[in-house]
């Protein structure tokens, strides 16, 4: 038997090839998308955390529901990335995650990505409670809906224009288009 030949009942090896990197107008677009599928996994979580501790109004046990969110979401991310690399999202969009070298990134790299692309949102929710106190204008607080958009600052500083939560972790979205 040929070496270079693979016998037909064995599946091929996956190793995704890289075809470029995804532009940020259509990572933005299923960011968007990503955050109306979201609200579906936030309020299944919180109805589920009420239920469990009996809690009766929001700020009930607030840290507590902060924290189960915090997993929840990332409980979402992980295994949807763990899976196949793309969450429905990105599947629409033809975006991949994928790691630095193209082949399927290790549940050590989807875990500080996804805990790495919370710094800058946070940061920015910081700075804009820092403002509300400084200037003691309630209107302030509606800069906090830019907060998940400041991950794309630094994409135009980094290399290809990946985020930086990506370079941390030592992954990239990668574009799957057939037509890129």
């Amino acid at each position: 038997m040929n070496p270079n030949t693979v016998p037909t009942n064995q599946p091929l090896p996956h190793t995704p090839v890289v075809v470029s990197t995804t532009p940020r107008a259509r990572r933005f677009a299923s960011m968007m998308y990503e955050g109306v599928l979201l609200f579906a996994v936030v309020f299944i979580s919180d109805y589920l955390f009420d239920t469990l501790t009996q809690s009766k109004h929001a700020l009930m046990l607030r840290h507590t529901r902060m924290a189960w969110l915090f997993i929840a979401i990332g409980m979402y991310f992980v295994a949807c990335w763990a899976r196949s690399g793309q969450t429905l999202p990105m599947k629409a969009w033809n975006i991949r995650l994928v790691s630095h070298d193209g082949l399927k990134p290790t549940m050590y790299q989807l875990l500080v990505r996804y805990i790495a692309m919370w710094v800058l949102p946070v940061i920015w929710a910081l700075v804009v409670k820092g403002l509300l106190l400084l200037t003691q204008w309630p209107a302030m607080n509606m800069f906090i809906v830019l907060a998940p958009f400041t991950v794309f600052l630094p994409t135009w500083l980094t290399p290809d224009g990946q985020f930086v939560h990506d370079l941390i972790a030592k992954t990239r979205l990668v574009n799957t288009s057939k037509n890129p």
